[in-house]
């Protein structure tokens, strides 16, 4: 991504003039401390890249709505700033595909505090604000902030970096900001990134997915971010190789920070598994790129992936023992069975999986890792260092490749699945493992292959295979939580209590076992449809 030549261009025009399109706001937030900031006002690294001495601002905004948010719900935020005696009416729009650091800004000059939406191109713009009556906006929250701006020269780059500290404030609700801005005014993305890692090593910063105006109506609404699942990814038949890892990557990326602000925020097990599908499609991902191309700059991403997701394991397990597994055996109405003993007991337990969730996402190695994978997306890192057989590959359409390595995790989960009534436990967790990696290739392609029906059929019954051995697995799961919960004591009611768990889920294992051959049968049956 590279932003527009003309600077002047995102410079507010005058009062009563209508703009033309603005350029796209791109943009890198990190949070940190006042104690951080502090560091960074004096940094070496910045003063020998700076352009100039900066500039300190006090920055008053004003956020508008409807009474029913109207504007939030369709991704739009609306502000007047004033700085001084200027002010400033600025509209942004989330930009379709959900890129991490892109956003849609209009920007015009008014007199005085009050909105005028007829500066706005709001045909260009559209609904819902096009017909949008002005009288129904009302103000929603505000930020006081004092900012300290700077241009650099970077990697070929031109960035404005920007020091914000203040306060959110929505009725007698207040909020405290203290975050770092890295604008892209012109060149690329990647050096947006490559700057962040550059600050990393200065003082202790994390990685912030929501804008101001996502953290005042939050904070306005009591509202907590949502999780959000994958969406798919825009492959078409045109496509090379080497144009599929970089959308099949970037909606890894896209996945993952969108379920980044939700996880830190607490409070959502959807959002903790939603960032382990995540970061298990993006190995999958990079395994069967690494398998064809042998990139090596793809390997440490993969480390660190596997890192994350073996972090998020034990909150995903006590999320779901807690929030499934007892609520399902109480459902089931076993009668005499009391397990609030076990719920108790987990509390404890769960809240330290998720604090330690919470401090890796705040420690410098998962936020290397988070910038480190963007700025190799912008540079299309993958292509550094691969050998001049591989550079073939990448030209080669994309409708053969997936061909080839569908068939080839097809044929693995074959294998793996052979003499299926006999498999050892062990080997069934490696089947469902292979079938996961399976499934997650066949989603990446499956734009290829829209409306084919062969297609939707063979996924349906991989996923019903899936959850035959998910359910089977689901013992092996609980077991050792459950042997945490004793701590090796001997403790009756607990005993009591772990017994009926494992007794229920035993029950729904052999159920699901009589279905599973079956299962496996229709699977293995079906028809390849990349053929």
């Amino acid at each position: 991504m590279e932003a527009t030549p003309n600077q002047d261009a995102a410079q507010p025009e005058a009062a009563g003039s209508p703009p033309a399109r603005a350029p796209l706001e791109i943009e890198l937030k990190l949070a940190g401390s006042a104690e951080a900031l502090a560091t960074l006002r004096s940094a070496e690294l910045v003063l020998r890249h700076a352009r100039n001495r900066g500039v300190v601002r006090r920055l008053e905004a004003t956020y508008y709505d409807t009474q029913d948010c109207l504007l939030d719900r369709n991704g739009l935020s609306l502000r007047v700033r004033r700085s001084g005696r200027r002010h400033v009416q600025t509209l942004k729009r989330a930009v379709r595909g959900g890129d991490p650091l892109a956003r849609d800004e209009w920007e015009v000059s008014l007199p005085d505090e009050r909105l005028d939406l007829s500066l706005l191109p709001l045909a260009e713009i559209g609904e819902p604000l096009a017909s949008l009556p002005a009288a129904q906006l009302s103000p929603v929250f505000a930020t006081r902030v004092r900012r300290r701006a700077q241009k650099l020269d970077f990697a070929g780059a031109l960035i404005e970096i920007a020091l914000d500290d203040g306060t959110i404030e929505a009725g007698d609700r207040r909020a405290e900001l203290c975050e770092v801005e890295l604008e892209l005014k012109a060149g690329e993305a990647a050096a947006l990134y490559e700057f962040g890692l550059a600050l990393l090593e200065l003082a202790p910063l994390q990685v912030e997915t929501a804008s101001k105006a996502a953290r005042g109506y939050r904070l306005a609404f009591d509202d907590r971010p949502q999780a959000q699942k994958a969406k798919p990814v825009a492959i078409v038949a045109e496509d090379n190789v080497d144009a599929a890892i970089a959308k099949i990557l970037g909606n890894g990326q896209r996945h993952l920070m969108a379920n980044l602000g939700p996880v830190v925020a607490g409070g959502s097990p959807e959002a903790v598994h939603q960032m382990r599908v995540s970061l298990r499609r993006l190995r999958t991902a990079l395994s069967l790129f690494g398998r064809e191309l042998a990139p090596p700059a793809l390997a440490p991403i993969a480390v660190e992936a596997k890192r994350l997701a073996t972090l998020l394991g034990p909150a995903r397990n006590w999320d779901v023992f807690v929030t499934q597994t007892l609520p399902g055996i109480a459902k089931d109405g076993l009668a005499g069975i009391d397990l609030s003993s076990l719920e108790e007991a987990a509390a404890p337990l769960r809240g330290e999986s998720h604090a330690a969730v919470h401090a890796a996402l705040a420690g410098p190695r998962v936020n290397r890792f988070l910038l480190g994978f963007g700025a190799l997306l912008e540079r299309r890192g993958w292509r550094n260092g691969i050998a001049s057989e591989a550079l073939a590959v990448l030209a080669e359409p994309v409708g053969s490749f997936a061909a080839r390595v569908l068939a080839r995790s097809h044929r693995k989960s074959l294998r793996r699945g052979r003499h299926f009534a006999r498999l050892a436990p062990e080997a069934r967790h490696e089947l469902r493992l292979s079938l996961k990696k399976l499934r997650y290739t066949a989603e990446f392609f499956l734009p290829l292959y829209a409306g084919q029906s062969a297609a939707r059929k063979y996924l349906a019954r991989l996923e019903k295979l899936q959850e035959a051995l998910g359910a089977a697995n689901d013992t092996a799961t609980t077991q050792p939580l459950l042997a945490g919960l004793r701590g090796g004591k001997a403790l009756p009611e607990l005993d009591f209590a772990a017994g009926a768990v494992l007794g229920w889920q035993r029950r729904h294992e052999l159920e699901a076992g009589r279905k599973l051959l079956k299962s496996w049968r229709r699977f293995e049956g079906a028809a390849p449809f990349w053929s």
